[in-house]
């Protein structure tokens, strides 16, 4: 009788069915295990201490969150992000390593990889998202900033990151898995430009009240100038939609958030000094010699009272008499509303002192003397 040749190994592929992957586990399994049990036994160590040093990466992370320090610094962000490593991974990357030094037939190797696939991908998802928020939290980490505001901008921004980057990890996924995902990324990029034109504004304002919230250019409390100059106020609120502003009447400005940045905005409260000007006309009359020691008495006059002169002489002549401007500023942030009033009475008794007198408009009316008409002539008398 002829010998009956043994079957060929069975290969099993991710893409076969769940009767055939557990038929070739069955017949290949003991085999294996009987035949390569050194292998396997240092693999399965290799494997346990990888496991381990996970774990212990995990614990590290976990306290470096416990003590306190949140977002401080990217140190800590990595630590958060390395604490959501979870158990799957953890498992499936072991096995991964034993698998491949232990050189396990097809049918668990396909199996074990397809496994560690799926958890790597969305390993790598949970990871990058938690780098993210804390990136963001970071961010606006300022106290000022904490409200309804602020929490609703991030439970958004959260939301948003969460769906895009499991979906990039779904469509890895499939990929890996041999499905043609062509038509999923040609529907998805259909379906997001419909939902983003049909929501353009909405968008728009959001996305301007993240800018507003990661870029900070101003900050509630903050006293802003907009459009010119034509609009000015305390910011109140930074919502979804729009800022609130109280103007200098006592009344509320509601903006949208993306026509608002569109303007040049004038942070009052972030100037680094304070500025003010005089204009004013001296006489005519005024010395030569003292106009040329105005600029020297007045700076010494301005510094005296904690400012410094940024311009103060001549700018021309006009018809009420000399013109003259005094520019002075803060030293500091620091400019009290009795700034200007200190002063202006510094500067007046300086000028008194020295004679100097202020030129008012005056108006010269010219009128015509008045004569007598002259007597008509007589005539001559007749002989």
């Amino acid at each position: 009788m002829s010998e009956v040749a043994s079957p060929p190994p069975l290969v099993v592929v991710p893409g076969d069915d769940l009767a055939d992957q557990s038929r070739g586990l069955l017949i290949e399994g003991p085999e294996w295990i009987s035949s390569h049990w050194p292998e396997i036994a240092v693999a399965l160590a290799a494997g346990c201490v990888i496991y381990l040093l996970l774990q212990f990466l995990k614990r590290w992370a976990q306290r470096v969150c416990e003590r306190g320090e949140g977002v401080a610094n990217w140190y800590s962000i990595l630590g958060r992000a390395l604490a959501k490593t979870g158990q799957l991974f953890m498992i499936t990357a072991s096995a991964r390593i034993v698998v491949g030094y232990s050189e396990a037939p097809p049918a668990i190797t396909a199996t074990v990889t397809f496994l560690f696939t799926i958890a790597a991908v969305f390993q790598a998802a949970i990871w990058a998202r938690e780098i993210v928020f804390g990136a963001i939290e970071h961010r606006t980490r300022d106290e000022t900033y904490q409200g309804q505001a602020l929490a609703s901008a991030l439970g958004i921004i959260r939301l948003l990151v969460t769906i895009a980057l499991f979906a990039i990890a779904a469509v890895v996924v499939l990929s890996n898995l041999g499905v043609n995902v062509t038509g999923l990324l040609a529907g998805l990029g259909v379906g997001g430009i419909a939902i983003g034109l049909a929501a353009q504004g909405i968008f728009a304002d959001l996305f301007a009240a993240l800018a507003i919230l990661l870029d900070k250019p101003f900050r509630l409390g903050d006293s802003i100038s907009y459009d010119k100059g034509s609009g000015s106020g305390e910011v109140e609120a930074i919502g979804l939609k729009s800022t609130r502003i109280r103007g200098p009447n006592g009344e509320q400005r509601i903006v949208a958030n993306r026509k608002l940045l569109d303007f040049e905005i004038l942070n009052t409260t972030r100037r680094a000094r304070n500025r003010f000007k005089f204009d004013f006309h001296i006489g005519y009359a005024t010395p030569p010699e003292l106009i040329r020691r105005l600029p020297t008495l007045l700076k010494a006059v301005v510094e005296s009272e904690g400012y410094t002169l940024v311009h103060g002489g001549v700018n021309g002549f006009s018809d009420n008499g000399l013109s003259y401007d005094l520019e002075f500023e803060s030293i500091t942030t620091d400019f009290p509303p009795e700034a200007r009033d200190q002063v202006a009475a510094a500067v007046l008794t300086c000028l008194r002192e020295h004679d100097v007198s202020f030129a008012y408009p005056t108006t010269v009316n010219l009128l015509a003397k008045k004569t007598k008409p002259a007597p008509p002539a007589r005539a001559p008398e007749r002989v």
